[in-house]
């Protein structure tokens, strides 16, 4: 393992109950529904890229007015979160100091632009990370991103940490190793190597070490 990339959503924090809030207080004031804009829901969707998500969400809208207000919904979501920030999963912090010792790290997630941002800004972990890539940045999906990383950084044995078959097949197509998070928002069966909690990826590390 010469670097290791993580998901955001299910696998560094859980955002869901505050972009919920968000979505709903803007489809509210779009006067269309927004009851169904649950946290359960986007355990759901997050993951997905964006606009597969709006079109889920807003599924009774056409298309185009369904983006429109999505993208309302992820620009007021990036200045909820600034002012009312979830906290990272128990053993995140740790996981970064530590890694950020040994190998760079990076983030690379299905979102909209700034939203790793206020994840770094917010739980102060930006010094740890190297680089992080999203399709709101690149206009590309997360296979082709974590392909970038690993182009641009040269890479050779790096691991991709997520929680969803999303995740899982990014990384099978990137040509990357993965790490399941199955504290998280999804299901992946045939995970090569699990992790019930973030500390665990320290004690895979070290016995990867140690073989």
């Amino acid at each position: 393992m010469d670097a290791i990339i993580f998901d955001v959503d299910g696998t560094l924090w859980d955002s869901t109950s505050e972009v919920a809030i968000a979505w709903q207080m803007i489809a509210k004031n779009r006067k269309v529904p927004y009851e169904h804009i649950t946290p359960d829901r986007l355990h759901q969707e997050f993951g997905k890229m964006m606009e597969d998500i709006a079109y889920s969400i807003f599924s009774d809208l056409p298309k185009e007015e369904a983006l429109g207000i999505a993208n309302e919904c992820m620009d007021y979501e990036v200045a909820y979160l600034l002012s009312h920030p979830p906290r990272p999963y128990d053993g995140v912090e740790q996981v970064f100091k530590y890694f950020s010792r040994k190998m760079p790290i990076f983030i690379v997630s299905n979102c909209q632009a700034g939203y790793i941002e206020v994840f770094l800004e917010t739980s102060d972990l930006d010094e740890y990370v190297t680089c992080h890539l999203c399709p709101g940045d690149t206009g590309l999906n997360k296979a082709a991103n974590i392909k970038k990383i690993v182009s641009d950084f040269d890479l050779k044995s790096p691991v991709y940490v997520g929680d969803t078959m999303g995740d899982y097949n990014s990384a099978r197509e990137a040509g990357v190793d993965f790490i399941y998070a199955k504290y998280g928002f999804g299901d992946v069966p045939d995970a090569p190597e699990t992790i019930f909690k973030p500390r665990d990826l320290i004690r895979i590390y070290e016995e990867s070490e140690r073989s």
